[in-house]
């Protein structure tokens, strides 16, 4: 009887052009993503801009510093004066100035610079949504390269045109997305696009003009390190968890706040916020306006450790965007076992599955009216919450998505090797 074949570990280098796990949800994608490649026995370096990613003692960090601009020690202006001497490092600054985001163009190029010298060292390159010329020309004439698109960032700059109220706004919204140009035209360059769910995959292709059949999808992993489920008794009453403080309108926050309001008039409710919103921003002024300042608690930024005690805490969590990619605080809440109502926006209902209430986004009086019901029926809660457990559990996990990104890395690698 033939044995079967072992195929050799890979040398994989990931790319992010911004890597803290603490600054958004690339960081966030790299740090367990590299963790769990490695811990199935690959070689694993991630190459970063600025904020750096926080690693696994097995993953190798190469820095590829750019000037950090919005770094607020710093804020728009470079570390060092000599830094502007680099064409490269001018054109950013440059751009910066006028309110575009260069990091991905920049990033990609100091990449392609470093790669085409070390090309020997990897098997494959995978790139986290940079999209930049720098990455497409590697991908086109220097080595095998793959690229996770998260969600079409074309659905971010809608959302901001419609809240922009006067042409300035709206010309600040167009400069700092001119950078999806490039994306565009670059996602053409790939022979496989990742992304993290099915639905996200109809929507980028249709927004980027791609063939479907380029696309492989992997659904991202929970840490279960921070979110699990606590068994400390009985939960608060008639409360609420939400870890979206952002001012971006795409996050729906607005939405929970007023349905918080229409539920106060009819009972008790609290509503707690992971996270800080701007001073004199559109969160802060709505909470003012709506008489709310009593019953909801910003917490600021937590520690990773606390979010499963601050879920254990909670009656139900709630997840208001408009729109997700994947939407990974429906399953972290999933994850500690938390009651959850989603909107319908973007791939959530994919992840949520039967283990939720699922309404439309948008819509604050669906919100309020899916809060009353849960509060008022413990034995639903219980029942979901079980079923968000066992959910998480089966489908979205680290190991899994890093078994399923091996098969897309080395159907790649073939595919660039038969057609080199």
């Amino acid at each position: 009887m033939k044995g079967k074949s072992t195929l050799k570990p890979l040398k994989i280098c990931l790319l992010t052009y911004r890597g803290n796990p603490t600054c958004g949800g690339q960081g966030v994608y790299i740090k367990h993503l590299s963790k769990a490649l490695s811990d199935l026995g690959h070689q694993v370096d991630v190459i970063s801009g600025q904020p750096y990613p926080q690693l696994d003692s097995k993953v190798r960090l190469h820095k590829l510093p750019s000037l950090d601009l919005y770094n607020p020690e710093h804020l728009f202006r470079p570390e060092k004066l000599s830094d502007l001497t680099s064409p490269l490092n001018m054109y950013e600054f440059l751009n910066v100035c006028t309110g575009s985001f260069p990091e991905p163009f920049t990033f990609g190029e100091r990449v392609y610079s470093y790669l085409k010298k070390h090309r020997k060292r990897y098997d494959i390159v995978h790139d986290n949504q940079g999209l930049s010329y720098g990455i497409g020309r590697l991908a086109q004439k220097v080595m095998p390269t793959i690229v996770t698109i998260h969600h079409p960032i074309t659905v971010d700059q809608q959302e901001d045109y419609k809240v922009a109220k006067t042409l300035f706004q709206k010309y600040r919204v167009f400069r700092w997305y001119s950078f999806i140009r490039m994306q565009m035209k670059v996602a053409r360059k790939f022979s496989h696009i990742v992304t993290v769910s099915e639905f996200t995959k109809r929507d980028i292709a249709k927004e980027f003009s791609l063939d479907k059949n380029i696309f492989r999808v992997v659904h991202n992993g929970i840490n279960n390190e921070y979110f699990y489920p606590v068994q400390n008794g009985s939960r608060s009453e008639n409360s609420i968890i939400v870890t979206n403080s952002a001012d971006t309108p795409l996050k729906g926050l607005s939405y929970l706040l007023e349905a918080v309001a229409q539920v106060r008039k009819k009972q008790s409710v609290k509503l707690t916020v992971i996270g800080e919103p701007k001073k004199n921003g559109t969160i802060t002024r709505l909470v003012t306006e709506l008489g709310i300042g009593d019953i909801v608690h910003f917490t600021g930024r937590i520690k990773n450790e606390e979010f499963a005690s601050y879920y254990s805490n909670a009656t139900i969590a709630v997840v208001p965007s408009l729109y997700e990619g994947f939407g990974l605080p429906a399953a972290e809440a999933m994850a500690c076992g938390v009651p959850l109502i989603s909107t319908s926006g973007g791939a959530l209902p994919e992840v949520v599955g039967d283990a939720g209430i699922i309404v439309p986004p948008a819509d604050a009086g669906a919100l309020a009216k899916g809060i009353i019901f849960l509060f008022n029926n413990p034995d639903q809660r219980k029942k979901m919450a079980q079923a968000g457990i066992e959910r998480v559990n089966s489908i979205f996990n680290w190991s899994k998505a890093a078994g399923e990104m091996v098969e897309v890395y080395r159907e790649a690698i073939d595919g660039y090797r038969r057609s080199a």
